[in-house]
């Protein structure tokens, strides 16, 4: 991989998943074979603005429930909500319980539900009371849990079977290098690992990581039982639902 690949890797990876401002270039197909690589770089950019952001609000007293409110919109307008897009269009085809075929034709459809809308007040609801218990205190042990995520995420797209040929995720996987994108997430999970262990302490970083651990398994199975497969969709669901458990398994014992 040449210089030029890896810095159109890196752009490609944050234009696609974030809203974060970088120079715009052309997806190659030699750019794109390698982005899913830099994914968890963007987790990283998201859990040092969290950090700075908590120890911003520590040092003027913000009152819990603001805290709370601007620590849950921080994530979706870092990454314009495109892992949260993928978890209501998600949350709309599991609702439906219909067979695979008919959700993933939901997952296609444009329209907004009432399961996806019920399914987002309630994980919007769940992160902010996980994010007030948690406090300013978690912080940057917690930054670890957005790159965990993505390495995961990321591992998932390249590694579990397709419920579709088409689609962003068989894209991804199709022009990705697996191998080489597989030891990148292998490598950015276990860096987020070791800087759980070694800011949250060996309780924190152990739970959260068994969190994830627990996620993992969890959208495998559901995702080759209900779907077929993973998708796009079923990568962002998975990504939502990873980081509101490690938070959540993180308030538990901070």
């Amino acid at each position: 991989m040449g210089a030029k690949e890896v810095y159109e890797s890196l752009l490609i990876a944050f234009a696609m998943y974030s809203r974060i401002p970088v120079p715009q270039v052309k997806w190659t197909d030699g750019g794109m074979r390698y982005a899913l690589c830099f994914f968890p770089l963007v987790g990283a950019v998201v859990g040092g603005v969290m950090a700075g952001f908590s120890w911003l609000a520590h040092k003027t007293g913000m009152g819990s429930l603001a805290y709370a409110c601007i620590g849950t919109a921080i994530p979706l307008l870092l990454t314009g909500g495109i892992h949260m897009d993928g978890f209501l269009d998600v949350a709309d085809a599991r609702g439906s319980c219909q067979t695979a075929e008919r959700k993933l034709e939901i997952m296609k459809d444009p329209h907004t539900g009432a399961f996806a809308m019920i399914g987002g007040c309630v994980y919007l609801l769940l992160y902010l009371a996980a994010l007030s218990e948690l406090g300013t205190a978690a912080f940057p042990a917690a930054a670890g849990v957005y790159v965990l995520e993505r390495a995961l995420s990321g591992w998932s797209v390249v590694s579990f079977p397709k419920a579709k040929k088409d689609g962003l995720a068989s894209t991804f996987a199709r022009q990705a290098q697996r191998r080489a994108v597989q030891a990148a997430m292998a490598g950015w999970g276990v860096a987020a690992a070791v800087f759980l262990f070694w800011a949250g302490g060996k309780t924190a970083g152990g739970t959260a990581i068994a969190a994830s651990a627990v996620a993992l398994a969890w959208y495998y199975r559901m995702a080759m039982r209900e779907f077929g497969g993973m998708t796009g969709d079923l990568a962002g669901y998975f990504l939502q639902v990873c980081e509101l458990g490690m938070l959540g398994a993180l308030a538990a014992v901070l």
